[in-house]
Protein backbone atom coordinates (compact mmCIF):
# COMPACT_ATOMS: atom_id res chain seq x y z
CA UNK A 1 0.00 0.00 0.00
CA UNK A 2 1.29 3.45 -0.50
CA UNK A 3 0.27 6.33 1.55
CA UNK A 4 -0.13 9.78 -0.31
CA UNK A 5 -0.07 11.65 2.21
CA UNK A 6 3.04 10.84 3.72
CA UNK A 7 5.49 13.05 1.90
CA UNK A 8 2.96 16.00 2.84
CA UNK A 9 3.33 15.17 6.61
CA UNK A 10 6.78 14.30 6.70
CA UNK A 11 7.00 18.13 4.91
CA UNK A 12 5.19 19.42 8.03
CA UNK A 13 7.44 18.18 10.52
CA UNK A 14 8.94 21.28 11.91
CA UNK A 15 5.47 23.27 11.88
CA UNK A 16 4.35 20.03 13.75
CA UNK A 17 7.06 20.36 16.45
CA UNK A 18 6.99 24.15 16.64
CA UNK A 19 3.31 23.71 17.27
CA UNK A 20 3.94 21.28 19.80
CA UNK A 21 6.73 23.08 21.70
CA UNK A 22 4.85 26.04 22.38
CA UNK A 23 1.48 24.33 23.44
CA UNK A 24 3.91 22.70 25.80
CA UNK A 25 5.35 26.04 26.81
CA UNK A 26 2.03 27.36 27.19
CA UNK A 27 -0.42 24.17 29.10
CA UNK A 28 -3.80 24.22 30.45
CA UNK A 29 -6.14 21.97 32.56
CA UNK A 30 -8.92 20.44 31.86
CA UNK A 31 -12.13 22.78 30.75
CA UNK A 32 -9.49 25.63 30.95
CA UNK A 33 -7.96 25.40 27.94
CA UNK A 34 -8.46 28.57 26.46
CA UNK A 35 -5.22 29.59 24.93
CA UNK A 36 -5.25 26.16 23.08
CA UNK A 37 -8.72 26.14 21.45
CA UNK A 38 -8.07 29.65 20.13
CA UNK A 39 -5.17 28.19 18.28
CA UNK A 40 -6.98 25.45 16.98
CA UNK A 41 -9.88 27.40 15.81
CA UNK A 42 -7.64 30.19 14.12
CA UNK A 43 -5.66 27.59 12.25
CA UNK A 44 -9.01 25.89 11.18
CA UNK A 45 -10.60 28.96 9.79
CA UNK A 46 -7.62 29.92 8.51
CA UNK A 47 -7.64 26.46 6.29
CA UNK A 48 -11.26 27.21 5.28
CA UNK A 49 -12.79 24.81 8.01
CA UNK A 50 -16.33 25.36 9.25
CA UNK A 51 -15.62 26.01 13.03
CA UNK A 52 -17.63 25.53 16.01
CA UNK A 53 -16.48 26.61 19.52
CA UNK A 54 -17.08 26.22 22.94
CA UNK A 55 -18.52 22.23 22.17
CA UNK A 56 -17.86 20.58 25.66
CA UNK A 57 -17.06 24.15 27.53
CA UNK A 58 -13.65 24.48 25.42
CA UNK A 59 -13.57 22.15 22.75
CA UNK A 60 -13.34 22.78 19.34
CA UNK A 61 -15.05 20.76 16.03
CA UNK A 62 -13.86 21.51 12.66
CA UNK A 63 -15.76 20.56 9.69
CA UNK A 64 -14.49 19.95 6.12
CA UNK A 65 -16.94 18.62 3.71
CA UNK A 66 -14.97 16.67 0.41
CA UNK A 67 -14.79 17.67 -3.26
CA UNK A 68 -16.28 14.33 -4.31
CA UNK A 69 -19.88 12.78 -4.00
CA UNK A 70 -19.97 10.78 -0.67
CA UNK A 71 -22.39 10.30 2.20
CA UNK A 72 -19.82 9.36 4.74
CA UNK A 73 -18.24 11.33 7.98
CA UNK A 74 -15.06 10.55 9.49
CA UNK A 75 -14.50 11.85 13.13
CA UNK A 76 -10.68 12.36 14.00
CA UNK A 77 -10.24 13.68 17.79
CA UNK A 78 -7.37 14.86 19.50
CA UNK A 79 -7.50 15.94 23.09
CA UNK A 80 -5.92 19.23 24.43
CA UNK A 81 -5.81 19.26 28.50
CA UNK A 82 -2.72 19.06 30.37
CA UNK A 83 -1.98 17.76 33.91
CA UNK A 84 -1.48 19.25 37.74
CA UNK A 85 2.46 18.35 37.39
CA UNK A 86 5.38 20.68 37.79
CA UNK A 87 8.21 19.84 34.43
CA UNK A 88 11.36 18.76 35.66
CA UNK A 89 12.59 18.53 32.53
CA UNK A 90 15.81 20.80 31.53
CA UNK A 91 14.61 21.63 27.70
CA UNK A 92 13.80 25.19 25.69
CA UNK A 93 10.16 24.47 25.59
CA UNK A 94 10.06 23.83 29.49
CA UNK A 95 6.64 24.83 31.24
CA UNK A 96 6.42 28.19 31.97
CA UNK A 97 3.17 27.74 34.28
CA UNK A 98 3.95 26.43 37.37
CA UNK A 99 2.74 23.56 38.71
CA UNK A 100 1.10 22.37 35.29
CA UNK A 101 2.28 20.39 32.35
CA UNK A 102 1.79 18.45 29.23
CA UNK A 103 2.67 14.92 30.94
CA UNK A 104 1.23 12.62 28.28
CA UNK A 105 0.96 14.28 25.42
CA UNK A 106 -1.76 16.14 24.64
CA UNK A 107 -0.12 18.97 23.19
CA UNK A 108 1.40 16.19 20.45
CA UNK A 109 -2.08 15.24 20.37
CA UNK A 110 -3.19 19.37 19.20
CA UNK A 111 -0.15 19.21 16.60
CA UNK A 112 -0.60 16.12 14.85
CA UNK A 113 -4.59 17.04 14.90
CA UNK A 114 -3.77 20.71 13.41
CA UNK A 115 -1.17 18.66 10.50
CA UNK A 116 -4.20 16.40 9.80
CA UNK A 117 -6.29 19.49 9.18
CA UNK A 118 -3.73 21.03 6.80
CA UNK A 119 -3.27 17.81 4.93
CA UNK A 120 -7.06 16.64 4.42
CA UNK A 121 -7.59 20.85 3.37
CA UNK A 122 -5.28 20.74 0.94
CA UNK A 123 -6.82 17.22 -0.65
CA UNK A 124 -10.22 18.68 -0.16
CA UNK A 125 -11.06 18.35 -3.72
CA UNK A 126 -10.32 14.61 -3.65
CA UNK A 127 -12.14 13.60 -1.07
CA UNK A 128 -16.04 12.27 -0.59
CA UNK A 129 -18.32 12.54 2.69
CA UNK A 130 -16.87 14.87 5.48
CA UNK A 131 -14.39 15.46 8.00
CA UNK A 132 -15.33 15.96 11.14
CA UNK A 133 -12.35 17.23 13.67
CA UNK A 134 -12.69 17.47 17.54
CA UNK A 135 -10.29 18.48 19.65
CA UNK A 136 -11.29 17.75 23.00
CA UNK A 137 -11.13 19.40 26.46
CA UNK A 138 -10.10 17.41 30.02
CA UNK A 139 -9.66 14.06 28.89
CA UNK A 140 -7.94 13.60 32.29
CA UNK A 141 -10.62 12.32 34.09
CA UNK A 142 -13.19 15.21 34.19
CA UNK A 143 -15.34 14.22 31.25
CA UNK A 144 -14.80 15.97 28.29
CA UNK A 145 -15.53 13.47 25.42
CA UNK A 146 -18.92 13.39 27.59
CA UNK A 147 -19.14 17.04 27.56
CA UNK A 148 -18.63 17.12 23.59
CA UNK A 149 -20.78 14.50 22.96
CA UNK A 150 -23.73 15.88 24.92
CA UNK A 151 -22.73 18.91 22.81
CA UNK A 152 -23.73 17.10 19.77
CA UNK A 153 -20.25 16.72 18.17
CA UNK A 154 -21.07 13.31 16.87
CA UNK A 155 -24.92 13.74 15.59
CA UNK A 156 -25.83 17.67 15.85
CA UNK A 157 -22.95 19.28 14.48
CA UNK A 158 -22.41 18.46 11.17
CA UNK A 159 -23.52 15.16 9.50
CA UNK A 160 -23.96 11.88 12.47
CA UNK A 161 -20.31 10.19 12.40
CA UNK A 162 -20.21 7.32 10.53
CA UNK A 163 -16.50 5.89 12.03
CA UNK A 164 -14.14 7.26 14.89
CA UNK A 165 -10.68 7.35 14.84
CA UNK A 166 -8.06 8.51 17.34
CA UNK A 167 -4.22 7.92 18.74
CA UNK A 168 -2.48 8.46 21.55
CA UNK A 169 1.67 9.21 21.42
CA UNK A 170 3.17 6.25 24.11
CA UNK A 171 6.68 6.24 25.71
CA UNK A 172 5.56 2.82 25.75
CA UNK A 173 7.01 2.12 22.80
CA UNK A 174 9.86 3.07 20.33
CA UNK A 175 9.94 5.64 17.89
CA UNK A 176 9.02 4.18 14.74
CA UNK A 177 6.49 1.70 16.41
CA UNK A 178 2.26 1.29 17.25
CA UNK A 179 0.19 -0.90 19.10
CA UNK A 180 -3.51 -1.49 18.01
CA UNK A 181 -6.02 -4.33 18.43
CA UNK A 182 -9.18 -4.85 18.36
CA UNK A 183 -11.73 -5.62 21.01
CA UNK A 184 -10.84 -3.88 24.57
CA UNK A 185 -7.76 -1.53 24.43
CA UNK A 186 -7.61 0.13 27.08
CA UNK A 187 -9.77 -0.50 30.63
CA UNK A 188 -12.66 0.83 32.27
CA UNK A 189 -11.47 2.98 35.05
CA UNK A 190 -13.30 4.40 38.24
CA UNK A 191 -12.07 6.14 41.14
CA UNK A 192 -12.89 4.88 44.31
CA UNK A 193 -13.08 6.98 47.97
CA UNK A 194 -13.72 4.53 51.39
CA UNK A 195 -14.26 6.33 54.51
CA UNK A 196 -14.17 4.48 57.91
CA UNK A 197 -16.23 5.63 60.93
CA UNK A 198 -14.53 4.74 64.57
CA UNK A 199 -14.49 5.27 67.83
CA UNK A 200 -11.47 7.75 68.78
CA UNK A 201 -10.00 7.60 71.83
CA UNK A 202 -6.09 7.22 73.88
CA UNK A 203 -3.65 5.77 72.17
CA UNK A 204 -2.70 3.62 75.86
CA UNK A 205 -6.47 2.79 76.21
CA UNK A 206 -7.12 0.94 72.50
CA UNK A 207 -9.99 -1.23 74.52
CA UNK A 208 -12.38 1.72 74.89
CA UNK A 209 -11.93 2.46 71.10
CA UNK A 210 -12.85 1.77 67.27
CA UNK A 211 -9.73 2.15 65.84
CA UNK A 212 -10.41 3.25 62.46
CA UNK A 213 -6.74 2.99 60.97
CA UNK A 214 -6.62 -0.85 62.05
CA UNK A 215 -9.80 -1.05 60.05
CA UNK A 216 -8.21 0.37 57.09
CA UNK A 217 -5.37 -1.58 57.44
CA UNK A 218 -7.85 -5.00 57.32
CA UNK A 219 -10.07 -3.39 54.28
CA UNK A 220 -6.87 -2.40 52.08
CA UNK A 221 -5.64 -6.52 52.62
CA UNK A 222 -9.08 -8.14 52.33
CA UNK A 223 -9.57 -5.85 48.53
CA UNK A 224 -6.81 -7.80 47.15
CA UNK A 225 -8.44 -10.78 47.42
CA UNK A 226 -11.54 -10.02 44.68
CA UNK A 227 -8.96 -10.38 42.40
CA UNK A 228 -6.78 -13.46 43.86
CA UNK A 229 -9.99 -15.42 44.92
CA UNK A 230 -13.49 -13.86 43.35
CA UNK A 231 -11.91 -13.09 39.44
CA UNK A 232 -11.63 -15.47 37.10
CA UNK A 233 -7.50 -16.25 36.33
CA UNK A 234 -7.74 -15.93 32.44
CA UNK A 235 -9.75 -11.99 33.36
CA UNK A 236 -8.07 -8.74 34.21
CA UNK A 237 -8.89 -6.54 37.02
CA UNK A 238 -7.37 -4.31 39.09
CA UNK A 239 -8.13 -2.94 42.87
CA UNK A 240 -5.19 -0.11 44.19
CA UNK A 241 -5.77 2.45 46.95
CA UNK A 242 -3.14 4.86 46.71
CA UNK A 243 -3.97 6.92 49.21
CA UNK A 244 -4.89 6.68 52.68
CA UNK A 245 -5.30 9.44 54.84
CA UNK A 246 -6.07 8.94 59.06
CA UNK A 247 -5.07 11.16 62.17
CA UNK A 248 -2.22 13.39 63.45
CA UNK A 249 -0.97 12.36 66.08
CA UNK A 250 0.73 9.14 67.42
CA UNK A 251 -1.08 8.54 70.62
CA UNK A 252 -4.54 9.34 69.24
CA UNK A 253 -6.56 6.34 68.16
CA UNK A 254 -8.31 8.08 65.12
CA UNK A 255 -11.86 7.85 64.27
CA UNK A 256 -11.53 8.32 61.07
CA UNK A 257 -9.97 7.05 57.81
CA UNK A 258 -10.31 8.38 54.13
CA UNK A 259 -8.95 5.40 51.61
CA UNK A 260 -8.51 6.38 47.89
CA UNK A 261 -7.83 4.51 45.13
CA UNK A 262 -8.87 3.38 41.61
CA UNK A 263 -10.53 0.28 40.28
CA UNK A 264 -10.18 -1.34 36.85
CA UNK A 265 -11.18 -3.94 34.31
CA UNK A 266 -11.77 -4.75 30.29
CA UNK A 267 -14.83 -6.49 30.87
CA UNK A 268 -18.46 -5.21 31.67
CA UNK A 269 -18.44 -8.26 33.91
CA UNK A 270 -15.62 -8.37 35.52
CA UNK A 271 -16.53 -4.43 36.24
CA UNK A 272 -19.69 -5.48 37.70
CA UNK A 273 -17.86 -8.10 40.02
CA UNK A 274 -15.35 -4.99 41.49
CA UNK A 275 -18.61 -2.49 41.60
CA UNK A 276 -20.36 -5.27 43.84
CA UNK A 277 -17.42 -6.63 46.08
CA UNK A 278 -15.97 -3.76 46.87
CA UNK A 279 -18.86 -2.25 49.12
CA UNK A 280 -19.43 -6.19 50.19
CA UNK A 281 -15.95 -6.70 51.91
CA UNK A 282 -15.97 -2.79 52.88
CA UNK A 283 -18.94 -3.42 54.81
CA UNK A 284 -18.41 -6.17 55.99
CA UNK A 285 -14.95 -5.62 57.80
CA UNK A 286 -15.85 -2.36 59.27
CA UNK A 287 -19.14 -4.19 60.75
CA UNK A 288 -16.76 -7.44 62.25
CA UNK A 289 -14.69 -4.69 63.72
CA UNK A 290 -17.12 -2.08 65.20
CA UNK A 291 -16.99 0.36 62.67
CA UNK A 292 -19.54 1.85 60.28
CA UNK A 293 -17.79 2.97 56.28
CA UNK A 294 -18.74 4.43 53.10
CA UNK A 295 -18.32 3.21 49.94
CA UNK A 296 -18.26 5.77 46.57
CA UNK A 297 -17.13 4.71 43.36
CA UNK A 298 -17.39 7.29 40.47
CA UNK A 299 -18.76 7.18 37.01
CA UNK A 300 -15.29 6.81 35.45
CA UNK A 301 -14.51 5.72 32.04
CA UNK A 302 -15.82 2.57 30.08
CA UNK A 303 -13.04 0.30 27.87
CA UNK A 304 -11.82 1.76 24.90
CA UNK A 305 -13.26 -1.16 22.74
CA UNK A 306 -11.64 -1.17 18.89
CA UNK A 307 -14.23 -2.34 16.27
CA UNK A 308 -12.49 -5.07 13.98
CA UNK A 309 -13.18 -3.64 10.61
CA UNK A 310 -11.91 -0.15 11.66
CA UNK A 311 -8.87 -1.84 13.54
CA UNK A 312 -8.12 -4.04 10.31
CA UNK A 313 -8.51 -1.02 8.33
CA UNK A 314 -5.88 1.32 9.97
CA UNK A 315 -3.54 -1.78 10.92
CA UNK A 316 -2.85 -2.18 6.94
CA UNK A 317 -1.97 1.90 6.75
CA UNK A 318 0.23 2.04 10.16
CA UNK A 319 2.24 -1.19 8.83
CA UNK A 320 2.63 0.87 5.07
CA UNK A 321 4.26 3.31 7.09
CA UNK A 322 6.05 1.98 9.85
CA UNK A 323 6.26 -1.79 8.44
CA UNK A 324 4.04 -4.64 9.32
CA UNK A 325 7.06 -5.41 11.95
CA UNK A 326 6.52 -2.70 13.63
CA UNK A 327 2.92 -3.06 15.17
CA UNK A 328 2.21 -4.72 18.15
CA UNK A 329 -1.10 -6.24 18.14
CA UNK A 330 -1.00 -7.92 21.48
CA UNK A 331 -0.65 -5.11 23.82
CA UNK A 332 -3.27 -3.59 25.90
CA UNK A 333 -3.13 -1.01 29.16
CA UNK A 334 -5.09 -1.03 32.27
CA UNK A 335 -5.12 2.93 31.79
CA UNK A 336 -8.23 4.48 31.24
CA UNK A 337 -9.21 6.74 28.24
CA UNK A 338 -12.00 8.97 27.50
CA UNK A 339 -12.20 8.43 23.86
CA UNK A 340 -13.92 5.53 25.39
CA UNK A 341 -16.97 6.77 25.26
CA UNK A 342 -17.15 7.55 21.38
CA UNK A 343 -15.91 4.24 20.67
CA UNK A 344 -19.30 3.19 22.95
CA UNK A 345 -21.50 4.77 20.32
CA UNK A 346 -19.75 4.94 17.41
CA UNK A 347 -17.28 2.30 15.16
CA UNK A 348 -13.82 3.41 15.25
CA UNK A 349 -10.25 2.47 16.16
CA UNK A 350 -7.58 3.90 18.84
CA UNK A 351 -4.09 3.15 18.31
CA UNK A 352 -0.66 4.05 20.24
CA UNK A 353 1.88 5.83 18.30
CA UNK A 354 5.75 5.16 19.55
CA UNK A 355 7.01 8.28 20.86
CA UNK A 356 9.99 6.57 22.76
CA UNK A 357 13.60 6.99 22.21
CA UNK A 358 16.22 5.28 25.09
CA UNK A 359 19.25 6.16 23.20
CA UNK A 360 18.11 10.32 23.47
CA UNK A 361 17.18 9.31 27.32
CA UNK A 362 13.02 10.27 26.40
CA UNK A 363 12.11 7.30 28.53
CA UNK A 364 10.09 8.49 31.35
CA UNK A 365 6.23 7.16 31.65
CA UNK A 366 3.11 8.86 31.60
CA UNK A 367 2.39 11.79 33.96
CA UNK A 368 5.66 11.83 34.99
CA UNK A 369 7.23 15.46 35.70
CA UNK A 370 10.09 13.56 33.02
CA UNK A 371 7.63 13.10 30.32
CA UNK A 372 8.49 14.11 26.68
CA UNK A 373 8.28 12.64 23.15
CA UNK A 374 10.46 11.81 20.32
CA UNK A 375 8.96 14.55 18.15
CA UNK A 376 9.19 13.02 15.00
CA UNK A 377 6.44 10.42 15.68
CA UNK A 378 4.02 13.81 14.63
CA UNK A 379 4.12 13.40 10.96
CA UNK A 380 3.81 9.67 11.22
CA UNK A 381 0.56 10.52 13.05
CA UNK A 382 -0.71 12.70 10.71
CA UNK A 383 -0.18 10.59 7.83
CA UNK A 384 -1.73 7.38 8.97
CA UNK A 385 -4.78 9.36 10.25
CA UNK A 386 -5.04 11.26 7.17
CA UNK A 387 -4.62 8.01 5.20
CA UNK A 388 -7.04 6.34 7.16
CA UNK A 389 -9.83 8.94 7.06
CA UNK A 390 -9.60 8.65 3.57
CA UNK A 391 -10.28 5.66 3.29
CA UNK A 392 -13.28 5.18 5.28
CA UNK A 393 -14.76 7.86 3.63
CA UNK A 394 -14.18 5.27 0.48
CA UNK A 395 -16.37 3.11 2.46
CA UNK A 396 -13.74 1.10 3.38
CA UNK A 397 -13.58 0.16 7.28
Amino acid sequence: MTIPFLADAEALADELTAIRRDLHRHPELGFQEFRTAGIVADHLNALGYEVVTGVGKTGVVGLLPGGQPGDRTVLLRFDMDALPIEEANDVPYRSQIPGVMHACGHDAHVAVGLGVAKVLANQRDQLPGTIKLMFQPAEEGLGGALAMIKDGVLDRIGPPVDRALGLHVSSMHPFGTAAMRTGPMMAAGAGLTITVHGHGGHGAMPHHTVDAVMVAAQIIVALQTIIARNLDPDETGVVTIGSIVAGNAGNVIAETATMRGTIRSFTPETKALLRRRVPEIVMGIAATFGATAEVQIGEGVDATVNAIAPTELVYAVAAAVLGADKIDTNFRTTGGEDFSAVLARVPGNFFFLGARNDERSIIAPHHNPRFDIDERCLPQGVAILCEAARQVLMGKG
